[in-house]
């Protein structure tokens, strides 16, 4: 699957509470979730994404407490991946869980700069961007993995 975007950079260690501050967790409503998705990290990023744009992120993206609604927040307000130096081990996993594709590259995340054209290919493990004309390899996605992404997320696949 491919995922193609301008890319919005972010620094090390984003917090579950960077992406959906917890005064939000009062809802499941994605769409009001991401209406406030990362407003700590950046109070207008929400107002600049556009459908299909990604997230470039240094270390530890997602760390802090287990709260499924990160990932939600990021999907619903457009963001169709996000590209990492590395991930919270429980973020990654709601993130596959909730049909968000990710992707950790140390090289491709230093490399890549805010408003560079973006496209990731998670079946091959191919980072391109397209800006500046440079090529980055991650690991592909095992088969099931990429099945539960394109039903958009385990329990819509699990109901097929």
């Amino acid at each position: 699957m491919k995922y193609k975007g301008r890319a919005y950079k972010f620094g090390n260690n984003i917090n579950t509470d960077d992406i959906i501050p917890a005064k939000y967790l009062n809802t499941k409503d994605p769409q009001e979730l991401g209406r406030h998705c990362l407003e700590h990290a950046d109070r207008n990023f929400v107002k600049k994404v556009e459908n299909g744009d990604i997230i470039v992120a240094g270390k530890n993206f997602g760390c802090g407490s287990s709260r499924e609604h990160a990932p939600i927040a990021i999907k619903a307000c457009g963001v169709s991946c996000v590209i990492a130096e590395s991930f919270a081990r429980i973020f990654y996993r709601n993130a596959i869980n909730i049909g968000l594709p990710i992707v950790d590259s140390e090289e491709a995340a230093k490399n890549i700069k805010l408003k560079n054209l973006v496209e990731v290919d998670t079946k091959r493990g191919i980072i391109k961007n397209l800006s500046k004309k440079k090529e980055f390899e991650t690991e592909p996605y095992p088969p099931f993995i990429q099945k539960i992404i394109k039903k958009g997320g385990l329990m819509s696949y699990v109901r097929r």
